[in-house]
């Protein structure tokens, strides 16, 4: 008879088809039943770290729920950053974990219902009779709220035989968020008639658009309004003409596509959070501009927003190209007709300011030098190099660190599931090698490029393994080795605090992945990353997985980080 894990096992299986994890006494019955009872492909990682960070990769790379899995105890609490990371970055997944019997915990249990709640997933503990129907709960919550959630399996009941796994209903899935209320309507006018009076309208969409399916309605009201467009870090790629948009703003971001945002009088924001990278500190709109909102989130979310509506990017996007196609006759001027009708005559207006000023150029970042003073070679020449040298279907994951800079200013990609950056959100480094693992088997078809410092690269290196396994012959990963934490030798390291605890030995990163079977080339210079290019060029399925060592300076600091220390001051 089916246990109690072949109950969630079996359930989870009809909606979820990619789980990661590390066995262990809790949820060795359910992963035994996950494999012999379902089609559902398990990828073993070698922490149980990784084993959320892949499922919230998956999510990110597909827009596929995925799941982790873990024992309880130690193994559970070595899920707690990563979990943490997908709470703030809104990535919902499914955490099966063992827990303490029913009975109480033992010496080497925690309250895991507490540690989830501190890091803000919810817990839902299943039990012999309601297994099958707290699994669809637990998965209803997650994609509903966007959210990870934990489920729990309770020691003393994991094999408890349960009958026969009964019917449970699909997981419903909230319709999405129109604007109601007679402001939501009055503020889609107001939005639409200063876009429609706007002489300089600029369009800025993130994640939160890509996830609402936008991209197209977006683009026809760029085109509509003649507007400027770019997009926040998680967002790039999301209108679908590249011709006039600005790229990434904030830190990320050009100078001279910055000032020419700074220089819009309307600015339409559209899924993205306006944290304060993404603003740059508050400065990048200028005091005249006029800037409104469109998100879920129940408010605005940032001080500089004048006119807030709480909707889907989507719908909100539709309905704003509606009004401005259904154009006011009262904007319009008039001449009367012999039958006594009206007949609008739309004022004349001059050419739209994006086509009037050299986008491609307002995109272009510093080239740098090859090496640096020190004699290491220059980032942003590397970074441009290796742009030149990817293959065209690449996915980026990113870990975080000072590096982030490099990747996201000078490596484009077609949509924000090809760019992701686990660990930003929370501010946490050390979830690059396992978010390869998740986008690898979440994007068979893509070339997977793992970004990662040496700080980061270090502490997750459990889960090399797990990504040159994953990856294979389709996986790359740069590690930008400067031999120190970057970010706190430009932070601290600058204002004389002791530099010990801020550098690490240069470590060998090739010979680490040549030790797990991938290939590894140390770059010191730009000749060095010729194989790059060969490396593309060969079979997939008979080349390894390639890992550049990049022995970059840590005296060239990113401008992100430029503007962090300049605010800091």
């Amino acid at each position: 008879m089916p246990t109690v894990s072949a109950h969630v096992a079996l359930t989870l299986a009809q909606h979820i088809d990619a789980v990661f994890g590390v066995m262990g006494n809790g949820n060795a019955y359910f992963l035994d039943a996950l494999e012999k009872q379902t089609d559902a492909v398990f990828t073993a990682v070698r922490h149980e770290q990784g084993a959320v960070v892949a499922a919230d990769a998956h999510f990110r790379a597909s827009g596929r729920i995925a799941a982790g899995t873990s024992t309880y105890g130690a193994g559970f609490t070595n899920t707690l950053t990563a979990l943490a990371e997908a709470v703030q970055a809104h990535v919902p997944l499914v955490l099966v974990v063992g827990d303490e019997p029913t009975s109480g915990p033992r010496p080497w249990d925690v309250d895991q219902i507490a540690l989830a709640s501190a890091v803000g997933a919810r817990t839902y503990t299943v039990g012999r009779a309601d297994a099958a129907a707290t699994t669809v709960i637990a998965i209803e919550h997650a994609l509903t709220y966007r959210v990870p959630v934990v489920l729990a399996i309770p020691y003393d009941v994991a094999a408890l035989e349960a009958g026969e796994v009964p019917p449970a209903p699909s997981p419903r899935i909230p319709a999405p968020l129109a604007p109601r209320g007679e402001y939501a309507e009055g503020m889609l006018n107001e939005i639409a008639q200063a876009l429609r009076a706007a002489t300089r309208p600029f369009l800025l969409a993130g994640r939160g658009a890509w996830l609402a399916d936008a991209g197209s309605a977006l683009g026809e009201l760029a085109a509509l309004t003649g507007a400027l467009t770019a997009s926040s870090a998680l967002g790039r790629g999301v209108f679908p003409d590249t011709q006039y948009d600005l790229g990434v703003t904030g830190g990320f971001g050009a100078d001279r596509a910055m000032e020419l945002i700074r220089s819009a009088d309307v600015a339409v924001v559209f899924g993205a959070s306006l944290n304060q990278f993404t603003m740059r500190f508050g400065e990048l709109f200028a005091p005249g501009t006029r800037v409104f909102q469109i998100d879920i989130a129940p408010t605005a979310t940032h001080p500089h927003v004048g006119g807030f509506v709480r909707a889907d990017a989507r719908v909100a996007a539709e309905q704003l190209v509606k009004r401005l196609r259904d154009r006011d006759p009262s904007t319009s001027s008039g001449t009367h007709s012999n039958d006594g009708s009206v007949r609008w005559i739309a004022e004349p207006v001059e050419a739209p300011w994006r086509e009037t000023v050299d986008v491609a150029a307002a995109r272009t970042y510093a080239h740098g030098d090859e090496l640096a003073a020190d004699g290491r070679l220059d980032p942003r020449s590397a970074a441009r190099r290796i742009a030149e040298l990817l293959p065209q279907d690449r996915v980026v994951v990113s870990d975080g660190g000072h590096f982030i800079g490099w990747a996201n200013m000078y490596w484009p990609v077609a949509a924000p599931d090809r760019m992701m950056m686990v660990g930003t959100a929370f501010q946490s480094i050390g979830q690059g090698w396992p978010s390869v693992v998740g986008a690898a088997l979440a994007r068979r078809d893509s070339t997977i490029v793992l970004t990662s410092g040496d700080g980061g690269g270090l502490m997750a290196i459990s889960d090399l393994e797990s990504a040159v396994r994953a990856a294979a012959g389709r996986g790359i990963a740069v590690i930008w080795n400067d031999a120190a934490y970057g970010a706190e030798v430009n932070l601290y390291g600058l204002k004389g605090l002791a530099e010990g605890p801020m550098r690490i030995p240069e470590v060998d990163f090739a010979a680490f992945g040549a030790a797990v079977g991938a290939e590894g080339v140390v770059v010191r210079t730009l000749a060095d990353l010729d194989r790059l290019g060969e490396w593309a060029r060969e079979d997939a399925a008979s080349r390894r997985f390639l890992l550049l060592d990049l022995r970059i300076s840590g005296d060239v600091i990113a401008p992100y980080q430029q503007e962090i220390i300049r605010v800091n001051s």
